[in-house]
């Protein structure tokens, strides 16, 4: 698995399919939706779920591997966000925003993981792996190098996968991956150097083994 294939294989992780959303009636912007929101508007609720759900859906499914975890975590960040939406200081960064509060919430899920692996109770909940959330049409080659990197980003520390993954699965900028992380730009980017270590490391080691 060489590092180019790697890179080539990441293009093709696409968010998993959700359903259909009705078009907005009215184009409003985010801050416009939140002050709604505020005053009691249903409709402006419902229209920053229908806006905002597909990305914090394909964020957590890759984060957790789970789309059952994701489905919760994503509940429950909408949730968490409309009962302090009135703390947001920025309206228009609402997504940033509401990416924050999904980490947190995958965080709190990866921490629950871990306790319940510890004690022997894991319920092996895996169910979307990066090479299963590629095109169907990926071929049996790249899907091969997506299941290999994933493995190496599950042994990763928690906080370096989610950065890892947030600026190069996501294709986050470095600022908001730190803002969503709850961190530096620094320390963002040195979580992924970190990750990316380990990365070239993992196609090193395949390389050595398979000179071909």
């Amino acid at each position: 698995m060489s590092q180019p294939r790697v890179a080539r294989a990441l293009l093709s992780v696409v968010p998993p399919l959700a359903p259909p959303t009705s078009q907005s009636r009215v184009e409003q912007s985010d801050s416009e939706l939140v002050a709604g929101v505020l005053i009691g508007d249903r409709w402006c609720k419902q229209e920053i779920y229908v806006r905002h759900v597909d990305y914090l859906a394909g964020m957590c499914t890759r984060l957790l591997r789970s789309m059952e975890a994701s489905e919760d975590a994503v509940q429950d960040t909408f949730v968490i966000a409309f009962s302090k939406i009135g703390l947001l200081r920025d309206p228009e960064a609402l997504r940033g925003w509401l990416a924050a509060i999904a980490v947190s919430q995958v965080h709190r899920r990866l921490a629950r993981q871990r306790v319940l692996r510890f004690f022997g109770l894991d319920r092996g909940l895996d169910d979307a792996p990066l090479d299963e959330c590629a095109r169907e049409d990926l071929t049996v080659e790249a899907r091969s190098e997506l299941a290999a990197l994933d493995l190496v980003l599950q042994g990763l520390p928690p906080r370096q996968r989610i950065a890892w993954m947030l600026r190069h699965v996501e294709g986050e900028a470095l600022d908001v991956v730190a803002e969503t992380c709850g961190c530096s730009r620094a320390t963002v980017k040195r979580w992924i150097a970190l990750a990316n270590a380990r990365i070239k490391e993992r196609v090193r080691m395949v390389a050595e083994e398979d000179p071909s």
